[in-house]
């Protein structure tokens, strides 16, 4: 009998995802040739080529290698403005309750906000230039972190707490031995959406105002009416996504091994 909840082998996992890729491409490919959908969506051998030539001919003033970095960038310097000012405030606020008291009401009435309604605050604070982008992707960053840090920190056995000022520990050594490295995974958890969250953002942003970016490709192909650059532009979204959430992965079960979560 199969137990559904045993975790699969590596190798099952490889095989499982290149037969579901293999599978979307194939449905992909007949809907554009065979249906009506070839009036609005090229099929994936044409766009993966077009993706593949995107590294030699430029689409606008940059190949795609170079749109992409600048995306990376934009979201590197938010999620690291936003991910430090996270943890910094989710650490307050699960230590001290005055703290939490005074945040949190505010906390919670920005969280559900998506970072694409701050866009137009955004240009009026900042104008059309990068500081914009860095602002938007730093907000989705702090959200998700916040809430994480804050999780791990209140969350700390306050029995554990206890013993160590039983023993003379004072408030730094209680700080840096026990709750830091027991929020941590929590912490790395929130940095983990926090990214996903920022690479959304900086797609939405760059189709805002942008000469440069994957996001940009997306809708100057909207604005010359070019399925093929439009699906280009997705294709490397989907492709940074996906090495993004992996490397984050990879970072995790190297540095928290002792906390693996039976993924």
């Amino acid at each position: 009998m199969i137990n559904l909840r045993e975790k699969p082998a590596n190798h099952e996992r490889i095989i499982c995802a290149v037969v579901s890729i293999f599978v979307f491409l194939c449905l992909w490919q007949f809907a554009a040739a065979f249906t009506k959908a070839s009036l609005f969506l090229a099929g994936p051998v044409e766009v993966i080529k077009a993706f593949f030539v995107s590294f030699a001919r430029p689409i606008g003033e940059d190949r795609i290698f170079g749109h992409i970095l600048w995306s990376l960038s934009r979201v590197l310097t938010g999620f690291v403005i936003g991910s430090a000012l996270g943890v910094t405030a989710g650490i307050l606020m699960g230590l001290y309750k005055p703290v939490n008291a005074f945040i949190r009401p505010l906390f919670e009435l920005i969280r559900p906000i998506p970072a694409i309604a701050w866009i137009p605050l955004s240009i009026v604070w900042f104008g059309l230039g990068e500081p914009a982008k860095y602002f938007l992707i730093a907000l989705s960053s702090f959200c998700a972190v916040t809430i994480n840090a804050f999780t791990g920190a209140s969350s700390v056995d306050e029995a554990l707490i206890g013993a160590a000022k039983m023993l003379g520990a004072g408030d730094r050594q209680i700080f840096t031995m026990i709750i830091l490295p027991a929020a941590v995974p929590q912490i790395f958890a929130g940095l983990q959406i926090a990214i996903g969250a920022a690479w959304m953002t900086v797609v939405a942003a760059e189709m805002v105002k942008s000469s440069e970016g994957l996001g940009w490709i997306v809708i100057k192909g909207q604005e010359i009416n070019s399925m093929v650059q439009i699906l280009v532009g997705i294709l490397g979204v989907g492709i940074v996504g996906f090495i993004l959430a992996t490397v984050m992965r990879v970072i995790e079960a190297k540095l928290f091994v002792w906390n693996e979560r039976g993924k």
